[in-house]
């Protein structure tokens, strides 16, 4: 003998409200409709209170009660408070990004790690000579400390410059101004 879904249902639940409240409809043992389903009226109900749902066109039906200006007002607060903190930080980011050049008055030390026939490597040294920027060269080919440092320093083409503590590879006019413009003459 084969039992039903909803006779199962009954002999485990059977205190659960079995009259429609809608169309005051008995359910019986031998309806085939789902238990949150009523047979005669089709209507739907929440599954843990029993009320029936209200069909509403977005969302369920706890979003019925939310005013749809209160999602706004939230959004609005949230990018509000975005665009402050963005604006308040900005000014505080560029003055301590500018206040290490400033506060040193001794240029750094710029050390380049070069070879004779680099153009880039040339072009560097031209750019620090117009800008009157004193370095330490040290010939990757002729000396082995200038090869040494430039290994250790993970080189894999010249040139190689270092400002204080940060290593830029490669001919970089923008990454060189960057780190020395506070002491650059002017040309």
């Amino acid at each position: 003998m084969s039992s039903t879904y909803n006779e199962k249902f009954l002999i485990i639940c059977p205190l659960m409200t079995r009259i429609c409240p809608k169309c005051s409809y008995a359910r019986k043992p031998s309806d085939e409709a789902p238990e949150w389903q009523c047979p005669s009226c089709q209507v739907a109900y929440i599954k843990a209170s029993g009320e029936p749902v209200v069909s509403s066109r977005y969302g369920t039906p706890a979003a019925k009660n939310r005013s749809a200006t209160s999602g706004l007002l939230k959004w609005s607060v949230a990018l509000g408070l975005l665009g402050l903190a963005i604006f308040l930080g900005t000014p505080l980011w560029t003055q301590q990004q500018a206040q290490p050049a400033a506060a040193s008055g001794a240029q750094p030390q710029v050390t380049l790690y070069a070879t004779e026939w680099c153009g880039y490597c040339a072009a560097t040294r031209k750019l620090f000579e117009q800008k009157g920027i004193t370095y330490t060269e040290l010939d990757i080919e002729k000396t082995t400390a200038g090869y040494d440092g430039f290994r250790k320093l993970g080189g894999s083409g010249v040139p190689v410059i270092v400002i204080d503590d940060k290593v830029i590879h490669g001919y970089d006019e923008r990454a060189i101004h960057k780190n020395l413009k506070p002491w650059f003459k002017e040309s």
